[in-house]
């Protein structure tokens, strides 16, 4: 299942995990980072649509921290129209240098517009690019009226850093569930999972 000249299988006390999925997650992804993991920060997003029929795309992860797993988009997009519809959904990180996977599960909220505005401008100018281009997941009548309105974004992002994007969003995920699964070599694989409770964090052990 991976192989070992370029997977490097560690080992994963679960008995010593953190009381809180948090702290493990930004624990892992530093070490996935410190292994030479390509784009640790990609991961994918499902959501479900008004019927309740599964999508998922790869995005990338805008931050993790007391607010949940965050990611953004634009408002009418189709993950921001099925986030509207059923405000769920699920994350899926693979780090295969390591053989580990998070997943992550939880009702989603969107931030103050404020919040995704500064999210997008402390990002690079091809990021404000593409979302000034807009029109996310509607139909493209050709590649070239793609690149037209493409190069017209760009003049204007460089022109104006700090030009507004209405309908892109921050979203934050507050976890109800998070999975940590490290690989082994005999397949004895280790999958711990944390289980939001009245309480606080319910740790448990589950068969691979």
């Amino acid at each position: 299942m991976w192989d070992p000249a370029v997977t490097e299988l560690p080992d994963f006390d679960a008995a010593a995990a953190p009381a809180g999925p948090l702290a493990l997650f930004t624990a892992w992804f530093a070490q996935a980072v410190a292994a030479g993991q390509v784009e640790p920060h990609t991961m994918s997003l499902a959501t479900a649509d008004a019927e309740g029929l599964p999508d998922v795309r790869t995005v990338m992860l805008h931050g993790a921290d007391a607010s949940g797993w965050s990611f953004a988009t634009h408002l009418d997009s189709r993950k921001g129209r099925q986030l509207k519809a059923r405000p769920y959904a699920a994350l899926g990180f693979y780090w295969p240098a390591q053989g580990r996977q998070v997943r992550v599960r939880g009702p989603v909220t969107a931030a103050p517009a404020r919040e995704g505005q500064a999210d997008l401008h402390a990002r690079s100018t091809g990021a404000l690019a593409a979302a000034l281009t807009g029109r996310q997941s509607q139909v493209l009548g050709s590649l070239e009226e793609l690149a037209r309105t493409s190069e017209s974004a760009w003049e204007r992002a460089q022109r104006e850093p700090d030009a507004p994007v209405p309908t892109w969003t921050l979203y934050h995920l507050r976890p109800d569930e998070v999975e940590f699964f490290q690989g082994d070599a005999r397949r004895r694989h280790v999958r711990l999972t944390y289980r939001r409770t009245a309480e606080g964090w319910a740790k448990e052990l589950l068969w691979p």
